[in-house]
C-alpha cells in the first residue's frame, strides 16, 4: 500500500474515536473505485500489523498511528564503524548497543554493552579487528561461562555475533562507510531469545520493555514473529506476549 494513502488515512480518522468498516471500505474506494472486498480484507491486515489501524470491537476501528523507532547512533557506534568500517567496507554488519533499552526500561542499565552481528564468513576477522584497534573487551560468541564471569565484570563489553540471515535491519550510510542498525522488531526478538546475554532486562524487566516499545511505536508483527521464527522462538514469544501484555496484542496475535 503506498505510504500516501496511509498518511491520508490517518489525517482523515485520526481525531475518531472509532468508525466502521464501511466508512473504511469506502475511504479506499475513492482512491481504488475497483477494490474487491478481499482485498480490502488485505488491506485492514497490512494496516493492523502496522500498527496504523486497530479493532475497538466487532465492525469498529481506530486509528493507532505510532512513530517508528529511531534511536540516536553515538560516538562509541561510530568509533567501531570507524575502525572497521575501511578494511569490511562491502561487509554487511549490523552494530547497536543496550543504551537504546534505557528508554523502555524500569531500572537504568549500569552495563554498557555494544553488539556487532557480521555475516558468519567474516565472524572471526571482525573479531581480531575489533581487538587490535579497539580498547574495550571484545567476546567473540560468549558462552555461559563468559558472560557470567568475563562479560558481566566488564564495564563496557564489545560482542561479536552471527548476523542471522534476513534479519530486520536499517542501513545507514556516514561518510561513505555504510553500516546497519537493528530495527525495534529485532532487539525485542533478540532480548527475548537470548536471556543468558540480556540477564539484566529479564522477568519483570522484560516484560516493561515490550510494554513501553509497543505502547510508544509503530511495531511491524509480521517482522517481528517472522524473524521470532528464524530464531525457533515464534509459538514462546507468542506466548509471552499473552501471558502479559494481552491487552496490548490480542487483536493481532489472535486475528
Amino acid at each position: 500500500m503506498p505510504k500516501i494513502i496511509e498518511k491520508r488515512l490517518i489525517e482523515e480518522f485520526k481525531d475518531r474515536e472509532a468508525f466502521s468498516r464501511e466508512e473504511l471500505f469506502d475511504f479506499f474506494r475513492s482512491y481504488e473505485p475497483d477494490l474487491k472486498e478481499g482485498t480490502f480484507g488485505w488491506r485492514v491486515y497490512d494496516l493492523k500489523n502496522k500498527n496504523i489501524l486497530k479493532s475497538k470491537m466487532r465492525g469498529l476501528y481506530a486509528i493507532s498511528y505510532k512513530p517508528e523507532y529511531k534511536p540516536k547512533i553515538s560516538p562509541e557506534i561510530y568509533k567501531i564503524v570507524k575502525t572497521i568500517g575501511e578494511k569490511f567496507k562491502d561487509i554487511k554488519y549490523c552494530i547497536w548497543e543496550i543504551d537504546w533499552m534505557n528508554e523502555f526500561s524500569q531500572h537504568q542499565a549500569s552495563k554498557k554493552m555494544l553488539l556487532v552481528e557480521v555475516e558468519k564468513e567474516f565472524i572471526e576477522s571482525f573479531y581480531y579487528k575489533l581487538k587490535e584497534g579497539f580498547k574495550n573487551d571484545v567476546f567473540l560468541n560468549p558462552d555461559e561461562k563468559d558472560i557470567n564471569y568475563y562479560i558481566s565484570e566488564s564495564n563496557q563489553p564489545v560482542i561479536i555475533k552471527k548476523l542471522i540471515t534476513r534479519s530486520p535491519i536499517e542501513k545507514h550510510t556516514e561518510k561513505k562507510t555504510t553500516f546497519y542498525t537493528p530495527l525495534l522488531e529485532k532487539i525485542l526478538v533478540d532480548l527475548y531469545a537470548e536471556d543468558k546475554l540480556f540477564y539484566f532486562s529479564q522477568g519483570a524487566e522484560l516484560v516493561h520493555i515490550f510494554k513501553n516499545a509497543i505502547s510508544a511505536y509503530n511495531i511491524n508483527f509480521t517482522k517481528l514473529f517472522s524473524y521470532a521464527g528464524r530464531r525457533e522462538k515464534e509459538q514462546d514469544l507468542k506466548a509471552f506476549l499473552n501471558n502479559n501484555l494481552s491487552h496490548l496484542v490480542k487483536d493481532i496475535i489472535n486475528d
